[in-house]
C-alpha cells in the first residue's frame, strides 16, 4: 500500500516537471516576441487630438492621480488632450473629485453616468465606456482604468507604436505593481498565465483570427474602427470586455496589436486579498469563454506546476523518516524529482521577474500561489454558474430573475 502511493507520488512529480517545462517553453516562447512599447523623441511626436476616457465606480482613491498622470503627458499639442471621466454611479467621492478636477483643468470632463436601461444587460464598465464616447470627438479614443499610472511619454509612444504599425486597436499590457502579500502571491502568476495563453505573436498576426487579446487597463482605438465594430455597446452584456472588442476587431477584418507597456504604463489592480479575490473570481471563468472543460484542465496544470513540487518535497520526506527500508529507496527517488521540479520552479518564476521587470518575492511560497489560483479559478466556476456572491465592488453581476 505504502508502495503504490510511492509510486503515486513518483508519477504525480513526473507530470509536474514536464507541466513546468512546457509551461516555461511556452512563457519563453511568447515573451521573445513580445515588443515593449519605447518612448519617442519629442520632435517626432504626432499632433494627433486624442480623447481618454476613464470609466470610475468607486475611484476616490485613484481617480485623482489617474487623470493628474494623463495631464502630464508629454505631447506635441497638449490642446488636443481631452480627457472624460465618466463617474459610473459612485457611492463614494468619486463624483465630487472628478468634478474638482474639471474646475481646475479645461482638458478635463466629467459626466456623471445614468442609471443602466433595463431592458438590457449591460456589464462592468461597457455602460460608462459606452455613454462617454461619444462626448469625444478625437481622432484617437483611448480607454484607461483608474487604477491605471501613466508616464508622461505614455500616450506619445502608444500613438506612435500604433500609426507604425496601422493598428485599429493598440493594447499594452502595463506593468504591474504589487503592494499587498496576497498581490505579490497571485499576480506574477496571473502575467505569466496570460502571456502563455495569449501568446503575443499570434494575437499580432492578423491571419490568426482565433487569437485575439486586448489589455483592459490600456485600449487605443481609431474613431472609425470604434465605432465601425459598435464600440462598447456591441458587447454590453460581455465581462471581460477587452478581449471581445479586440475579438471583434479581428472578426472584422481590422488591425490589431498588443505589446507591453512596461516602464510607460503602471497598474496596481487591487490593493487588498478581498478584492483581488473579488476581481479575479468575477472574470476569470468568463475569460475561457465558460469553458468548464478547459477551466478544470487548467486548475489540474497549475496544481502540477506549482503545488505539486513542494507536495511532493514534503510527503516523501516524511515517507522516507517513516518507511521501512525496502520503501527508502522510491523516498529518494521522490525527494529528488521534487527537489529538480522545485528548481524548475524558481528558473521559471525569475525568467518571469525579468522578463515582468518585477523583483522575485516569495517565490518559495510556490505552492500557496498555485493553490490560490486554482481556488479562484473554480471559485470562479461556482460564481459565474450560480450567481453566488458574483460581484464587483458590491454591485451584482448576475442576471436578475424576472
Amino acid at each position: 500500500m505504502y508502495l503504490a502511493l510511492l509510486l503515486l507520488i513518483c508519477l504525480s512529480l513526473f507530470a509536474s516537471l514536464v507541466a513546468i517545462a512546457i509551461f516555461s517553453k511556452r512563457l519563453q516562447a511568447s515573451m521573445a516576441q513580445a515588443p515593449n512599447l519605447a518612448p519617442v523623441a519629442s520632435d517626432v511626436r504626432d499632433t494627433s487630438s486624442i480623447g481618454v476616457v476613464i470609466p470610475a465606480y468607486n475611484e476616490e482613491i485613484n481617480i485623482r492621480d489617474c487623470v493628474q498622470s494623463v495631464l502630464q503627458s508629454d505631447l506635441a499639442d497638449p490642446t488636443k488632450l481631452e480627457v472624460w471621466i465618466a463617474d459610473d454611479e459612485s457611492q463614494d467621492a468619486t463624483g465630487t473629485i472628478a468634478r474638482e478636477l474639471a474646475a481646475m483643468d479645461a482638458r478635463v470632463k466629467a459626466i456623471a453616468v445614468p442609471p443602466r436601461p433595463k431592458d438590457r444587460v449591460w456589464r462592468g464598465k461597457n455602460w460608462a465606456c459606452a455613454n462617454a464616447a461619444p462626448h469625444v470627438t478625437s481622432e484617437y479614443l483611448l480607454f484607461i482604468d483608474a487604477d491605471v499610472r501613466l508616464e508622461p511619454g505614455a500616450i506619445a509612444a502608444a500613438i506612435a507604436e500604433s500609426k507604425a504599425h496601422q493598428s485599429d486597436l493598440f493594447s499594452c499590457a502595463p506593468e504591474m505593481i504589487c503592494g499587498c502579500f496576497s498581490e505579490w502571491l497571485v499576480q506574477p502568476i496571473m502575467m505569466s498565465i496570460l502571456a502563455v495563453g495569449f501568446n503575443f505573436e499570434a494575437v499580432n498576426d492578423a491571419r490568426d483570427l482565433e487569437s485575439a487579446f486586448a489589455a483592459g487597463p490600456f485600449m487605443l482605438f481609431k474613431r472609425n474602427a470604434y465605432e465601425k465594430i459598435g464600440g462598447h455597446r456591441a458587447i454590453a452584456g460581455e465581462l471581460v470586455e477587452d478581449l471581445e472588442l479586440a475579438r471583434l476587431i479581428k472578426k472584422s477584418g481590422l488591425r490589431l496589436r498588443y505589446i507591453l507597456g512596461l516602464g510607460l504604463i503602471k497598474v496596481r489592480m487591487y490593493q487588498s486579498f478581498a478584492a483581488l479575490w473579488e476581481g479575479w473570481t468575477k472574470n476569470f471563468y468568463m475569460g475561457s469563454q465558460r469553458n468548464l472543460g478547459a477551466t478544470l484542465y487548467f486548475a489540474l496544470a497549475m496544481t502540477l506546476i506549482f503545488v505539486m513540487p513542494w507536495l511532493g518535497l514534503i510527503s516523501s520526506t516524511i515517507g522516507y523518516l517513516l518507511s521501512v527500508d525496502d520503501a527508502k529507496g522510491f523516498s529518494l527517488l521522490a525527494i529528488a524529482m521534487s527537489l529538480v521540479a522545485i528548481g524548475l520552479q524558481y528558473y521559471l518564476r525569475s525568467s518571469a521577474a525579468r522578463s515582468f521587470k518585477q523583483p522575485l518575492r516569495y517565490w518559495w511560497l510556490g505552492w500557496l500561489s498555485g493553490a490560490l489560483v486554482v481556488a479562484i479559478a473554480i471559485a470562479s466556476v461556482i460564481k459565474t454558474e450560480t450567481g453566488w456572491g458574483w460581484t464587483w465592488r458590491g454591485r451584482s453581476l448576475a442576471v436578475p430573475t424576472k
